[in-house]
């Protein structure tokens, strides 16, 4: 700007300026009504319709300071920041103290101010096989409950002698919560951190292991099943006594016998190994696995109860003794806004294979007569046996269509209407 007043004044051009462009650089652009006052020292760049564009000695210095600007700037940073370094050379044990404590006490600090926020507690972490969990809370889903419901809290004990818990209940109860929130009070609590609980009695853990969800790598050729497989597989070659265990719906990936089978091969072989028993929560809607509780001395059946109010299912949230012989999928579909016919139909189908099932035993597949047993998803407007439905045909038989005008049609529709609602 002051190269541009300058030779504004000494030249006697007012509407001399002095820009810049990535093809041709700085230059001074002047009008072609001042083209004679241009003195002769200044060398041409650029002809333009209404303007002409110069260069000087003068601003050819100045563009190379400025376009170098850049590059000294980030050699003078880099020799300031190395001669930082060097004076702190001296200084590099104090000062990885210094962070480490700062470490440690932000951490703790929000540990702390974790505690006192949402009401944690001291859990006790000793040198025994026992997990007692009285009153846990998951620390991530209670923060996300609707104004005015309270998440429900549940006991989990685990030891030598109740090494493995069968989990059953309908979907949507709350089993995989349940299970997520037994591996973050233990994580929790072995980190230093008070957890969400009543009371924590835990005994170490070496490895937490969790066959959660559904996932697969299609790109290196394994699908979902085959990933779940993986997973147990690493899970099973690599536990220990003091592991704890979190399987949700191991087996699903595959036929309903193929699952329960490998489900039933892997929660026995935890329980039947001679050293590497681990406390294992195994949540499934294989009702089949509560059979095992008979044979096996350190296997027990829990489930998360429901209550059925006028054929709705109410979620209690809480986990009891004893097995749960029903999964209410059906009742999740109509929740989530399946068509009705849909849910119509699978309550027909469900009772038919519960009936077949009871009368042929688990060994068949009662399936041959379903598809012969239902009407589809069309409406059977015409059955004759519905006096009705029969009036509405004949109505229907006896219009002509050809002959109607619109008022006639919409008459005819309203009186069609009148026949069905009874009125």
């Amino acid at each position: 700007m002051q190269l541009q007043q300058k030779e504004s004044e000494q030249t006697g051009i007012p509407s001399l300026k002095i820009a810049f462009n990535n093809v041709f650089g700085y230059y001074i652009e002047v009008r072609n009504t001042h083209k004679d006052k241009v003195p002769p020292e200044w060398i041409r760049k650029q002809t333009l319709v209404n303007a002409e564009r110069y260069i000087t000695e003068e601003l050819k210095e100045y563009e190379e300071k400025i376009l170098g600007a850049e590059e000294k700037i980030l050699a003078l940073e880099a020799r300031l920041f190395n001669d930082l370094v060097l004076c702190l050379m001296e200084y590099i044990p104090p000062i990885q103290v210094d962070a480490s404590l700062i470490g440690r006490l932000d951490c703790l600090l929000s540990f702390a101010r974790a505690a006192k926020l949402n009401k944690y507690i001291r859990p006790v972490v000793e040198d025994s096989d026992v997990i007692d969990i009285k009153g846990g809370r998951h620390p991530v889903i209670e923060k996300q409950m609707p104004v005015g419901e309270a998440y429900i809290a549940n006991d989990v004990y685990l030891d030598s002698e109740k090494q493995q818990i069968i989990i059953t209940g309908p979907n949507m109860a709350g089993k995989s919560a349940l299970l997520r929130q037994t591996a973050l009070i233990t994580l929790m609590a072995q980190i230093g951190c008070f957890v969400p609980a009543e009371s924590v009695r835990l005994g170490l853990v070496d490895k937490i292991f969790t066959r959660v969800g559904a996932s697969d790598n299609i790109s290196l050729g394994e699908s979902t099943f085959m990933v779940e497989m993986n997973e147990a597989a690493d899970i099973l070659n690599n536990l220990s006594s003091r592991s704890l265990v979190l399987f949700d719906e191991l087996g699903r990936g595959t036929s309903t016998y193929d699952g329960i089978s490998i489900a039933w091969a892997i929660v026995e072989y935890i329980h039947d190994h001679t050293t590497m028993r681990a406390k294992t929560l195994f949540a499934t809607h294989y009702h089949e696995l509560n059979e095992m509780e008979r044979s096996f001395k350190r296997i027990k059946n829990y489930n998360v109860s429901v209550k059925e109010v006028n054929k709705k299912v109410i979620f209690m949230r809480k986990l009891v003794p004893g097995g749960s012989e029903h999964s209410f999928g059906i009742h999740v579909a109509k929740m989530a806004g399946m068509p009705k016919s849909i849910v119509k139909r699978a309550d027909e189908i469900l009772k038919q294979l519960e009936t077949d099932n009871r009368q042929e035993g688990i060994s068949s597949k009662p399936v041959k007569n379903i598809a012969s047993g239902g009407e589809g998803y069309q409406l059977n407007f015409f059955q004759l046996d519905d006096p009705v439905l029969s009036r509405v045909r004949d109505e229907i038989k006896n219009i002509d269509v050809n002959n109607l005008t619109p008022i006639e049609a919409l008459n005819k529709l309203n009186e069609i209407k009148k026949i069905i609602s009874g009125k």
